[in-house]
């Protein structure tokens, strides 16, 4: 298959995200995490913004990206080779790390190998879809629309205001995968379009207009919910959640999905390093993260420092360990 650099480049965009998501969590109201630091004063009020746009879409475009890719996958190497490399590639990170965390924890806990978790089963599912069903031809002259987006947002958004009012956001259960079930149509929903996209090449018909906008509308929803607070404004936001937020999704989603490919595009060898260690990288950051949290609990670098101090550090961190982890024979193939 032809490289496509753009998804390499916003992949790696994507890690980072995570990363620092995940850093920021011991500082601010991001939901439960394992280490709380023991300077009451490393606390950023405002991070919350940065976690609620973040948790809107980043792991939806993560489920979008790794859909676009299944269908090609499949055709090229067939249904066995295809499941067989999927178990190897998401099902043995899945089990080293499940059971380090669930070791830690006493109990079942994946923690966020969730992703992996349920991509794995996506992929399972969509290869047995394959067995009974034809694939769609390839030649659909179909491409994005923002009326099509937009039917994508409501249907999304209506699904998952629903579900809210049984499940709210950051209810996590295990059925017998953790889901949060707040996000979890959003994530089956992104998967599915990037299985459509991959199939008839949806990013590459998208037009600039189609792509400018949907960025410019999801910057602008984004926005929005950066000024929540005390204002009639936020009320609104708060009643219509789930709609608001899966609006912001799917244009932000869409919109960087282009906004890649026509400005970041081209690679180099350190990107092409980075594409390669990404996925490592997610795997192995959060214990990684947890040690030098716990190492440097003491350190005092004001609270937005030491946000940015763990983030930048646990990134180092992980991309080089992957980096010597995949130096051993056959690592690759899993990493």
């Amino acid at each position: 298959m032809k490289r496509e650099y753009y998804l390499d480049n916003l992949k790696v965009f994507l890690t980072l995200l995570v990363i620092f998501h995940h850093a920021g969590q011991a500082y601010g109201n991001g939901g439960g995490w394992a280490y709380t630091p023991s300077n009451s004063a490393e606390f950023l009020p405002w991070i919350w913004h940065f976690f609620s746009v973040n948790a809107g879409f980043f792991m939806g475009l993560f489920f979008l990206i790794s859909g676009y890719f299944v269908p090609k996958s499949y055709d090229m190497q067939g249904g066995k080779t295809f499941v067989k490399k999927k178990l190897v590639r998401l099902g043995i990170p899945l089990l080293f790390m499940g059971a380090i965390t669930s070791a830690i924890t006493g109990t079942l806990e994946p923690a966020h190998m969730w992703f992996v978790e349920s991509l794995l089963v996506f992929c399972l599912l969509y290869a047995l879809i394959r067995c009974f069903c034809k694939p769609a031809p390839e030649d659909c002259s179909s491409t994005p629309t923002l009326p099509g987006i937009l039917i994508l947002g409501l249907i999304m958004g209506v699904g998952s205001y629903f579900i809210r009012k049984v499940s709210p956001q950051d209810n996590w259960i295990m059925v017998p995968l953790k889901i949060e079930p707040a996000h979890y149509l959003q994530y089956v929903m992104m998967f599915a379009i990037g299985v459509l996209s991959g199939r008839f090449n949806w990013f590459e018909k998208m037009t600039g207009k189609v792509g400018a906008t949907s960025l410019i509308l999801g910057a602008l929803l984004a926005g929005g919910m950066y000024s929540l607070g005390e204002n009639p404004w936020s009320g609104f936001i708060w009643d219509w959640y789930g709609i608001y937020e899966s609006l912001m999704c799917v244009f932000m989603c869409f919109g960087l999905i282009w906004l890649f490919r026509e400005c970041f595009s081209r690679t180099s060898g350190f990107m092409q390093w980075c594409a390669a260690q990404s996925y490592g990288a997610y795997v192995f950051h959060l214990l990684i993260m947890l040690g030098i949290q716990y190492a440097t609990d003491g350190i005092w670098m004001g609270a937005f420092g030491k946000f940015i101090f763990i983030g930048i550090s646990t990134t180092i961190v992980s991309y080089a360990l992957t980096w010597l982890v995949r130096l051993i024979p056959g690592a690759n193939k899993v990493l």
